[in-house]
Parts: structure tokens; sequence; C-alpha cells
């Protein structure tokens, strides 16, 4: 059985705050800069009733087995587009990986995208999380540019 894909809502919000925190602790190995102890990235509310963005989920039977938002946002004056369509948020509990949910979720987010006539499509990824690289990288995504650090 297929999930469905739909718009979250605010019924939403208590089981999205899991997937928040599942995937802090899924990036917190890859990521020596994130904060020690209870952080949030995001206001999931917002992402619910901003006009600029929207956060989808997977349902099925019920449970809400992905997630992931796409927002449009400005970009840089000197390149061939003004705005962007950013992604971010794409979750999917341990248990249902592998089962093709997130392509869900990416192709919706990239439908959004394209309805609303924006040519520009990025996400971040960490660089050793080789799963979702090779996920993008299937929908379509190719590498763009490294961000560097020089740990102290």
């Amino acid at each position: 059985m297929q999930p469905l894909v739909r718009k979250a809502t605010m019924d939403d919000v208590p089981v999205l705050l899991q997937f928040e925190q599942g995937l802090i602790q899924a990036e917190r190995p890859m990521d020596p800069t994130i904060k020690d102890g209870h952080i949030h990235y995001y206001d999931v509310r917002d992402f619910i009733r901003d006009e600029d963005a929207d956060l989808f989920v997977a349902e099925l039977d019920g449970e809400l087995v992905a997630s992931g938002y796409a927002k449009i946002k400005g970009d840089r004056h000197y390149l061939k587009h003004h705005r962007l369509g950013y992604l971010g948020f794409m979750f999917v509990p341990p248990q249902h990986r592998g089962k093709g949910y997130n392509k869900l979720i990416l192709d919706v987010l990239i439908q959004w995208c394209r309805e609303r006539d924006l040519q520009e499509i990025r996400l971040d990824v960490y660089d050793v999380n080789d799963p979702a690289i090779r996920a993008y990288e299937k929908a379509g995504f190719v590498k763009h540019l490294i961000n560097m650090r020089l740990p102290h």
C-alpha cells in the first residue's frame, strides 16, 4: 500500500517534533558543531503557516512515515535566478526506511517548486551521509558546492 502524501496540519505537530528529534539524533554524529542537549532546528508550526513554504507528510494507515518541506527563498543578486526552492526536514523513521517514502516526499516537494516557477531547487546534506546523497542524486540533484570548516 502506498502512503498518502499531504500537507501537514497542526494536528501533526507532536509527531513532527519527534521526527525533528530523530533527525537531530541522526545528524549529531555527522556534525560536531551541533549543541549538546535538547535543541530544535525548526519552528514546525511556521512551516505550516508560512505562505512561502509547505510542509508535507506521508501517512500510511494513520501513521506518519515521512516528512519534508519546501520554502521559497531569495538568493544572491549576482546569480541567474532571484529566488529558489529550498528543501529540508526530509525524515523517515528508521523502521520505515528503504520503502521509497522519501522519494514520494521529494517528488511532491519538487512539483511544489515547479508549480511556483522556481527554476533552482537546493538542499543541504552532510558530505558523510552517503545514503542521503545517493537518494538525492537518484532524484536528479547534483553536487554543487562544498562547505568547509576549520575545526579548532
